[in-house]
């Protein structure tokens, strides 16, 4: 039987589409590159051949540690030919942060920038680096006229690894949650399906390229099925609006894939200003809760209702409310195709009712593998086959699912996961800290917000805005508190565990809601 790979689905689509135009970048808001799908197909031949001349192999895997730019694009894609596995990372990441990912990871090689050069050799000197300046104009980097398209294909099997998302787990250190083919394959088909997402499509990709999200659901979805993806280097309001408006040179944009705090920000800078949005015909919003209040705003102002969805880094997207049908604010809508769900009691493992709070498990094909190098936390995650999600949730009488906490004390802020844990080890280090305790609490701009309740020895002088800049000095900011509160002591049981809870209420007596993929 003929096993299809992420690659060989590309090469088709590339073909297919050949003489259309694959991909527009902005840089500032405006064109910097064009890129038809032949093209595409050329340059991530070349870039194989470049790997390969560089020694990697199937299997082999490949850190990205460089800015959202076309050359990072093809980049991976070149990679997903290979049979080689993707491994990006955060390009605002920290020493300490990269130090345990590249040292877990385990790559062959790593792609980064210039400034990034000592960083990475501090680390480990015998890491195959390439260095590439991706703030340069693609067309100015001339690996790509001077390799060979010419590579030597790899038998790549539905089983093979193709990506791994790091995603932070429960004791602080990430867990690189392992995506072979037949994951990604099945994930991308089911959104271009159940989205109708076509050749007609123009996608506007204003998503980071290291999640799930920005890589996953929107640009593989928007290749594989012969889209024109307008792909901004950042986020900005103003340019994300411009490529809304009704047209962007030839193109109109069809689809807008985004998280809440984004739609805030957008919504933000609209304000009464009214603007025409008909020709936009998907707007999807997840990663994050969707508050009711912003869900009627993005109706006002966009003219339809968004489509809230749910993934995870290791399912890719489970529910989504439907493209034609009732949508429902505040659910996560229903599962897709071929995806088991059961809501079972945390502690007894049986089956809840419909409308009672349990457990989500799915069973499904893009549901990882496990986690790499990780077989305890692996074990601890599956039940006979079912992914156990941590996250607590509902459904209702017409399907729809609801989540509405979670197990996990993981924070979503702005759409990226974080371990509490990994930000209380760095506090603690502070010389005049004896412990501390991060959580997130509700925030409109965020989603969850991150805070910390801090204990010090009597007499210290240090501040809360010492420790904020020490968080800052060693982690990517949306890990660091945006809060900082100084108590004599942190709320215990009896047997002298943190009340996570009870620590929340030291800040304006909020609590917490669920934030998700």
């Amino acid at each position: 039987m003929f096993e299809e790979s992420l690659g060989d689905l590309f090469r088709k689509s590339f073909l297919t589409h050949k003489k259309n135009n694959a991909i527009t970048f902005l840089r500032n808001g405006k064109v910097e590159t064009e890129i038809s799908y032949i093209e595409l197909d050329r340059h991530t031949n070349r870039m194989a051949h470049g790997f390969q001349t560089l020694g990697i192999k199937k299997g082999d895997r490949v850190i990205l540690f460089i800015q959202k730019s076309l050359f990072l694009v093809v980049s991976h894609l070149a990679l997903q030919k290979l049979g080689a596995v993707s491994v990006p990372l955060n390009p605002g990441f920290k020493k300490s942060e990269m130090k345990y990912l590249i040292l877990d990871a385990k790559a062959k090689a790593i792609l980064s920038e210039p400034a990034k050069e000592a960083l990475i050799r501090d680390i480990d000197p015998n890491l195959t680096n390439l260095v590439i300046d991706s703030q340069k104009p693609y067309h100015d980097i001339d690996i790509f006229n001077v390799i060979s398209e010419k590579f030597i294909p790899n038998k790549i099997k539905s089983d093979d690894p193709g990506l791994i998302i790091y995603t932070s787990g429960t004791t602080g250190k990430p867990k690189g949650a392992i995506l072979t083919q037949k994951n990604l394959i099945h994930n991308v088909r089911n959104i271009i399906n159940i989205w109708e997402i076509t050749n007609s499509d123009v996608l506007c990709h204003a998503l980071p390229l290291f999640h799930i999200h920005g890589l996953c659901f929107a640009l593989h979805t928007a290749l594989m099925a012969g889209s024109v993806v307008l792909m901004l280097d950042e986020f900005s309001p103003d340019r994300i609006l411009s490529v809304l408006g009704k047209e962007h040179r030839q193109y109109i944009t069809t689809i807008f894939m985004a998280v809440p705090a984004m739609y805030v920000k957008l919504l933000n800078n609209v304000g009464e200003k009214k603007l025409d949005f008909e020709h936009l015909r998907l707007c999807t919003s997840g990663s994050a809760p969707l508050l009711p209040k912003d869900f009627k705003r993005i109706k006002r102002v966009f003219g339809k209702e968004p489509v809230e969805r749910e993934g995870m880094s290791e399912t890719g997207m489970n529910f989504s409310n439907p493209l034609k049908g009732k949508r429902k604010p505040g659910s996560i809508g229903l599962p897709l195709p071929d995806l088991e769900v059961k809501i079972v009691d945390p502690n007894t493992f049986e089956v809840m009712p419909q409308g009672q709070q349990g457990e989500i498990w799915l069973n499904g094909p893009a549901i990882t593998s496990g986690y790499w190098r990780k077989q305890e936390e692996t074990a601890l995650a599956f039940d006979n086959g079912w992914f156990r999600t941590g996250d607590i949730g509902r459904i209702d009488e017409d399907g729809y699912y609801y989540l509405t906490d979670r197990i996990k004390h993981i924070i979503n802020s702005g759409g990226e996961n974080m371990s509490p844990k990994e930000v209380e080890i760095l506090i603690n280090r502070i010389g005049d800290v004896v412990e501390s305790s991060v959580v997130g609490i509700p925030d409109e701009k965020w989603g969850e917000k991150v805070v910390a309740a801090v204990v010090l020895k009597p007499g210290s002088m240090v501040k809360s805005d010492d420790i904020k800049k020490f968080c800052n000095d060693h982690l990517h900011s949306w890990k660091c508190p945006k809060e900082v509160v100084l108590p004599k002591k942190l709320p215990k049981n009896t047997m002298g565990k943190i009340l996570k809870e009870s620590v929340k209420k030291l800040f304006n007596g909020q609590t917490t809601q669920v934030a998700h993929l």
